[in-house]
């Protein structure tokens, strides 16, 4: 069975944020992720990080301002200098929770812009954050997300991010391939993981029920069936990333939704 990690942004919603390290731990995750980690010292993270035993093991850079609808900055023009503070701001957070993996949001394409022009702000953007990161030691991610949640989002397929990867041409720069997204927007999941993870350019996976984002083995997808997959694929690969757990508890926010919902991980 793969590695799991607790989606901290979605899972133990009853909990208030610093709570759901415990409530993780408690389920027995081993490693959690989220969204952002800026609202908190890194300090307080840290101390619920080590007091549960959990590593930390992806977060995003700062995506611009969320609250206003951004999602992401790489491939904004004119905003160059706050996307480097938000990388800068990222690597102090991930050398102060020990995390080896940080997801640059690609952002939304403004009005009126080709992609053709995003694109090569994109590519510049990232180009300048692998070679910082190259010198802390740290991977950074793209992730194809899909044009229902989240229309007007640059990257949306997994063929895309990894031509990106191979244009930027960093080795520390992988694609974050999310079975969710993937499968709204191309489907052919497990084939897809036969083709990728091979490669050595897939640094992260997450799931999701579909298509609804609940609990994974509630939908469409047979997730028995791909970690299995995953499990084959690793073992002839040597993959040995996490799969982060993103979704929302079909339960909601009541008491143990989350640990009620986690029968798909027990077996």
């Amino acid at each position: 069975m793969p590695r799991f990690a607790a989606n901290l942004s979605m899972l133990y919603p009853e909990h208030d944020f610093l709570d759901r390290f415990d409530a993780a731990a408690k389920d027995g995750f081993k490693g959690v992720e989220y969204l952002f980690p800026y609202a908190f010292p890194a300090a307080a993270i840290s101390a619920r990080l080590k007091a549960n035993g959990l590593q930390q093991v992806l977060f995003n850079a700062p995506p611009g301002n969320w609250d206003s609808g951004e999602r992401g900055l790489a491939c904004l023009p004119g905003r160059q200098n706050e996307f480097r503070d938000g990388i800068a701001k990222a690597l102090d957070y991930a050398a102060a929770l020990d995390c080896p993996r940080v997801h640059l949001m690609a952002g939304l394409v403004p009005a009126g812009m080709s992609r053709e022009a995003a694109q090569d702000i994109y590519v510049e953007n990232l180009r300048w954050a692998a070679v910082e990161s190259a010198k802390a030691h740290l991977d950074l991610l793209i992730e194809p997300i899909n044009t229902r949640d989240m229309p007007g989002f640059f990257l949306n397929r997994q063929d895309h991010a990894h031509e990106i990867v191979q244009t930027v041409g960093a080795l520390n720069l992988k694609v974050q391939m999310d079975l969710y997204h993937c499968q709204i927007v191309e489907g052919d999941i497990a084939t897809k993981v036969r083709k990728y993870l091979p490669t050595g350019r897939v640094g992260h996976l997450q799931i999701a029920g579909v298509p609804m984002r609940h609990e994974p083995d509630l939908g469409e997808l047979n997730h028995a069936y791909l970690f299995g997959v995953i499990d084959e694929v690793s073992a002839e690969c040597g993959w040995d990333g996490w799969i982060g757990c993103e979704y929302r508890p079909a339960r909601g926010a009541v008491p143990n939704g989350t640990s009620d919902g986690l029968g798909w991980m027990r077996g």
